[in-house]
């Protein structure tokens, strides 16, 4: 029952998020519109044939933005995740490996991390970088790694005592093999689970930096910086902020959709650590 629930989301989410993705990637290409191309004399003008999400208030093409911004958000959280996972892993690895003091300082490192209002402390990081989609990237890696880890770590303490690990050490393979070939592929299912929710947070995460100014730089598109740009028109021009608000959300939904049916397909324990900057 478990793993057919699981099968219906997967398709889903899967589904709608390839959908988006064609959107995103081709849909600009087929119609050929200048996502940069202002004109002031049919600003916020509503959605018509010409241009079905309406234009903004320099008078661009919403769906040509919103394209655009959706493949900056993508890419951000892609690379964000990517980064986090990369040193999470590392990190886990060495502390459930290791153990001992080890495990116990790169403990606290983490406990330290998660001490810290994540949101508060990614604007903070960007802030001092300065507003780019690199340090965004940055910013949001340093603070997104800590779940990884305390997955990795507890998959490979426990792990590391079992018959196949002893096995391949008295057939003489090190440690750093073992890990790698042995005990980190078992911890996989966990950590897809785990990215695909990150990726959700991330999304959402960088949407509220670029909708506080620490994103992408104008005139590039995000589909933070647009409904930063769409709220001033709320009342006269709504489809301004609500093309983006949609997006956002049906992009969110459709990976929290996937990493559930994922979960139960894979027969993942509901174990998914917090992404640490939607805390």
């Amino acid at each position: 029952m478990r793993r057919r629930r699981g099968t219906r989301q997967a398709w889903v989410g899967g589904g709608v998020l390839a959908v988006l993705l064609v959107a995103v990637f081709v849909a600009p290409w087929l119609a050929g519109v200048d996502p940069y191309a202002t004109d002031l004399g049919v600003r916020l003008e509503p959605p018509s044939a010409a241009h079905p999400l309406g234009r903004d208030a320099l008078g661009r093409d919403l769906l040509a933005r919103l394209c655009l911004g959706g493949r900056v958000s993508l890419a951000v959280a892609a690379c964000a995740v990517s980064l986090a996972l990369a040193l999470g892993v590392l990190v886990g690895a060495v502390a459930g490996w290791r153990g001992g003091w080890t495990d116990a300082l790169l403990s606290r490192v983490i406990d330290v991390f998660l001490a810290f209002p994540g949101l508060l402390l990614a604007i903070a990081l960007t802030a001092v970088l300065g507003p780019s989609l690199r340090h965004v990237v940055v910013a949001l890696a340093a603070l997104g790694w800590t779940g990884y880890a305390r997955l990795t770590r507890a998959h490979v303490a426990s792990a590391k005592h079992r018959d196949f690990v002893e096995a391949a050490g008295a057939l003489g393979v090190g440690g750093v093999g073992i890990v790698r070939r042995h005990v980190l592929p078992g911890a996989a299912p966990l950590l897809l689970v785990q990215a695909t929710f990150g990726l959700s947070a991330v999304i959402v995460a960088e949407a509220s930096l670029s909708f506080l100014g620490l994103g992408a730089a104008p005139p590039t598109p995000s589909w933070g910086g647009m409904l930063d740009e769409g709220r001033l028109f709320m009342l006269v021009a709504p489809h301004a902020m609500l093309v983006p608000a949609t997006a956002l959300a049906v992009t969110v939904v459709a990976l929290q959709t996937l990493g559930d049916g994922l979960r139960d397909l894979l027969d993942v324990p509901d174990r998914r650590q917090r992404w640490h900057v939607g805390q």
